[in-house]
C-alpha cells in the first residue's frame, strides 16, 4: 500500500507538471480568442442596444477573469456565468441547443471555473461553437517535458479514496459545490463592498470635475444637455469635455448653431434620429467642426423628416409615429429618413383603407430589422419597413385596445417605477440609483420592491446600477442584476 500511495503521488506531480508546461501567455491567449472577440465584440451590435450592452458587461466581467489568472499566486476562484449575443455566420452548424434571433446572432450562456489560460480559452471558444485548431500552431510552451507528454494520453481520474487518505481536496467535489453555491446579494456585497468603496473615493474628484465641465459647457453653449451613449469611465468623459472645451476656445464661431440642443458622445459625428448632436469619440477636431458646420442642413433635413412622420400618421389613421433612443438602433438622421421615405412610399401605393384620426393616441416605432410587427408592453406598436400591407392593417386594428391599455399602464408603471426609485435611494442613502437601458420598467419595479424588504447597510453612501449581472465598475459603481437573490 504504501508503494501504491508513492507511485500515486509521483503520477500527480508528473501531471501537474505537464499541465503546468501547457501555457499560455497574455498576448498568446488574446490571439486565440481573435474570433471570439471577433464575433461578441458590441461595435458589431451598432443597430441592437440591449446585445449590445450585454457583450459589454460580459466582456468585461470575462477581461477581469483572465487578469486574475495571470496574477502571480491567484489561487481562489469562483465560477463566473456569461452570455454572450454571437454573431452567426452559420445558424446551422452548430449541433448545441441555442437560442437564435432573427437577426443573425445567438444567445450564449456558459460558465468558467477553470484556473489556467489555455483550459479557459478553449472552454469560451467550444461554448461558442468556435474552432479551436489555430491554437495548436501558437507557441504554447509544451518542451520542457516533451517526452514525459507523449506518455501520458489522457487525464488521471483519482479514485475517492485517494483524497480521503492523502487529505487532498477533490477538485471535482470543489467544483461542484461551488456551482451549488448559487451566489446571492448579501454574499456578494460582503465580497465586493471594500473594493467599490475603494473605486468611488478614488474617483470622486473626477466625478466633480466631471460635473463643473459639464455645467460649464452646457450654460456657454446653451445646451439641453450633454450624454454619452455608452457607459465609459469618469476619467474618459472628462477627456471628452476638456476636447470639445478647446473646440470652443479655438473656434467658437462654429458652436453658434447649437442652441437649446442636445449633444451625445458616441461612435460616430451626425445628427441623430432624435436630433441630438453627434459627436464621435475616435474623430478629431476637424471632424466635430464640419458637424457644426452643417447644422443649419441638418435643421432641414429634421423638418422633412417631421413631415413624413405626418403624412405616413395620416396615411395609418393618425397613429404617432416615434423614434424611442432607449429601445431603437441608433440611426443618423439621415438613415431614419431613408427609413421613413421608403416606408411612405410603400403605404402611399397601397393605399390602405384606414379611417381618418381612428387610431388617434396610438403610437409605433419602425425598425429595418425585423419581419413581423409586434406590440411592445409599453403600447407601442414596432413595425418592420419590410412589413406586407395588408398584414400591417390587420396587425393593427387587432391590438389597437390592447394597446391603448398598455399605454395607460406604461404611464402608471414610469410613476411607480420612479417612486420606488427615490423611496429606495432614500431608505439605503444611496448617492444614485440607476438602471441600464436593457432593463425594463417591470424588472426594475420588481427589483426594487425586493430590495426594500432587506436590510443593506453596505449600500450607504454607493452608486448603484441595477443591470444583468454582477459587477464592480472601474469608478466604484455597484452592478447588481434586477432579478438577485
Amino acid at each position: 500500500t504504501f508503494y501504491y500511495f508513492i507511485r500515486l503521488c509521483l503520477e500527480k506531480i508528473l501531471l501537474q507538471c505537464i499541465l503546468q508546461s501547457r501555457t499560455l501567455s497574455g498576448a498568446d491567449a488574446i490571439n486565440a480568442l481573435r474570433p471570439f472577440y471577433f464575433a461578441v465584440h458590441p461595435d458589431f451590435f451598432g443597430q441592437h442596444p440591449k446585445e449590445r450592452e450585454v457583450n459589454e458587461n460580459s466582456l468585461k466581467r470575462l477581461n477581469g477573469y483572465l487578469e486574475n489568472l495571470q496574477k502571480p499566486g491567484f489561487r481562489s476562484f469562483k465560477p463566473t456565468q456569461l452570455t454572450f449575443y454571437v454573431r452567426e455566420r452559420e445558424p446551422n452548424s452548430s449541433n448545441v441547443q441555442e437560442s437564435f434571433s432573427a437577426s443573425g446572432f445567438r444567445a450564449v450562456s456558459f460558465t468558467l471555473h477553470t484556473r489556467d489560460l489555455l483550459s479557459t480559452v478553449l472552454d469560451i471558444l467550444n461554448s461558442c461553437s468556435l474552432s479551436t485548431e489555430h491554437i495548436q500552431s501558437l507557441n504554447v510552451n509544451s518542451q520542457p517535458h516533451k517526452e514525459a507528454k507523449s506518455t501520458v494520453n489522457r487525464p488521471i481520474k483519482w479514485d475517492k479514496t485517494y483524497y480521503s487518505f492523502t487529505g487532498f481536496k477533490d477538485p471535482e467535489e470543489e467544483l461542484e459545490q461551488a456551482q451549488r453555491v448559487e451566489t446571492t446579494l448579501i454574499s456578494w456585497l460582503d465580497d465586493n463592498e471594500a473594493s467599490a468603496v475603494k473605486k468611488l473615493k478614488k474617483s470622486l474628484p473626477l466625478r466633480k470635475e466631471l460635473e463643473r465641465l459639464k455645467f460649464e459647457l452646457s450654460h456657454q453653449l446653451q445646451l439641453s444637455d450633454i450624454r454619452w451613449q455608452r457607459s465609459w469611465g469618469i476619467a474618459h468623459r472628462c477627456s471628452q469635455l476638456h476636447s470639445l472645451g478647446r473646440l470652443v476656445q479655438q473656434r467658437p464661431e462654429v458652436l453658434k448653431n447649437v442652441k437649446g440642443h442636445t449633444v451625445v458622445f458616441t461612435d460616430r459625428s451626425g445628427m441623430s434620429a432624435a436630433g441630438h448632436i453627434m459627436l464621435g469619440t475616435m474623430d478629431v477636431h476637424h471632424h466635430w467642426t464640419k458637424i457644426f458646420e452643417r447644422l443649419p442642413n441638418y435643421y432641414k433635413l429634421q423638418k422633412r423628416l417631421l413631415f413624413l412622420e405626418d403624412r405616413i400618421s395620416q396615411l395609418l389613421g393618425g397613429i404617432q409615429v416615434i423614434y424611442i433612443e432607449e429601445l431603437q438602433p441608433l440611426l443618423t438622421l439621415e438613415e431614419y429618413y431613408e427609413t421613413l421615405d421608403s416606408f411612405y412610399n410603400k403605404l402611399r401605393d397601397s393605399r390602405l383603407p384606414f379611417h381618418p384620426r381612428s387610431l388617434r393616441g396610438l403610437q409605433m416605432i419602425l425598425e429595418s430589422d425585423r419581419y413581423a410587427p409586434s406590440l411592445h408592453e409599453f403600447g407601442h406598436f414596432t413595425i418592420p419597413t419590410v412589413c406586407d400591407p395588408a398584414t400591417l392593417q390587420w396587425f393593427i386594428f387587432a391590438k389597437a385596445q390592447e394597446a391603448r391599455e398598455n399605454l395607460k399602464r406604461k404611464e402608471e408603471m414610469m410613476i411607480t417605477e420612479k417612486e420606488l426609485i427615490d423611496t429606495s435611494t432614500e431608505r439605503f442613502s444611496l448617492d444614485r440609483l440607476y438602471k441600464e437601458p436593457s432593463v425594463s420598467s417591470a424588472q426594475m419595479i420588481d427589483c426594487c420592491k425586493r430590495l426594500l424588504e432587506e436590510s443593506l447597510p453596505y449600500l450607504q453612501g454607493m452608486h448603484l446600477c441595477i443591470s444583468h449581472f454582477y459587477s464592480v465598475l472601474q469608478d466604484g459603481d455597484l452592478c447588481i442584476p434586477w432579478n438577485w437573490k
